[in-house]
């Protein structure tokens, strides 16, 4: 059972959160442009994927209880820096991109900038899943 939930969360992470990051990254380019339909379609694909991302953290808790490692360091890291993103992607990437999409002004170098700390915490998220600095489980 753990290598089916771990492989439903890592294929979770691939098909949510990639396109989040690789979209989110390119709607300041797109703002800077005044491309409306690429505005429009960008703030889509970040909205849906991320609902859809919401799987990603609770298969990753299914997957952590069924390995015992609910209590290690390198996940209860893993868990705050994947509530500080969803809080950077829900707070200000989208808020910024619906007011973008709306008309209102928004600064593209901010906008960018807040999507990069959200793709810079996402990529911290993966490398310690994958090192699990101090894990008993492997790596």
């Amino acid at each position: 059972m753990t290598k089916f939930l771990l492989s439903l969360h890592v294929l979770a992470a691939i098909v949510a959160i990639g396109p989040v990051t690789v979209a989110a990254s390119m709607f300041a380019p797109a703002l800077r442009r005044d491309d409306r339909a690429q505005l429009r379609l960008l703030h889509r694909i970040c909205r849906v994927y991320a609902a859809l991302g919401l799987a990603v953290p609770v298969l990753g808790l299914a997957t952590a209880s069924s390995l015992g490692v609910l209590g290690d360091a390198w996940l209860l890291v893993s868990i705050a820096l994947t509530a500080v993103a969803a809080a950077v992607l829900g707070f200000a990437v989208l808020p910024a991109q619906a007011a973008a999409v709306a008309g209102a002004p928004v600064r593209p170098a901010r906008l960018g900038m807040t999507s990069g700390v959200f793709n810079l915490l996402w990529a911290i998220v993966v490398v310690l899943m994958i090192v699990r600095p101090g894990s008993t489980t492997g790596a």
